[in-house]
């Protein structure tokens, strides 16, 4: 796993859009996060700089800064509404999506529109924090992943 530049964030690999709307999580991030465990993804929109969202799941967002967040919306808690159907929340926005055993999601139509992403756009994997990894799409980490002299490793 790559630390495109000195002291900065780790990166797990690039994950592509595809026409189908699915999107590869990286196998590592599929393992340090365990996000398969419980077949359903939490997704967060990402930040203002970095775009795309993050991926994480009820184990790991319940005892956080986002815990209310469950209490607010018990029917995402439930997983009982629309797959991908976007909840404001602290300034992002939450959705669920089922997960593969193999870490492949497939976004929605709204989401795709909601988080401003394109099919065939490329999504570079960030280890963000313990509750999240990011996939972003603009900014900085993305500048620097794409002038990084080594292979960076494509989902």
């Amino acid at each position: 796993m790559p630390q495109i530049s000195k002291g900065g964030k780790f990166i797990f690999g690039w994950s592509v859009i595809n026409n189908d709307l699915s999107v590869q999580s990286p196998t590592k991030a599929i393992e340090e996060y365990a996000i398969c465990s419980e077949g359903k993804i939490i997704l967060i929109s990402g930040s203002r700089a970095t775009g795309g969202f993050s991926v994480s799941k009820k184990e790991l967002l319940k005892p956080s800064i986002f815990r209310n967040l469950f209490q607010e919306f018990p029917e995402l808690d439930a997983c009982n509404t629309s797959e991908g159907e976007l909840y404001p929340y602290k300034g992002r926005r939450f959705a669920w999506l089922e997960i593969g055993a193999v870490g492949k999601i497939t976004l929605t139509e709204n989401l795709l529109r909601g988080l401003e992403l394109q099919k065939g756009g490329r999504l570079l994997s960030i280890r963000s924090s313990n509750i999240a990894f990011t996939m972003g799409r603009r900014g900085r980490l993305i500048n620097q992943a794409n002038d990084y002299p080594e292979e960076i490793e494509i989902f």
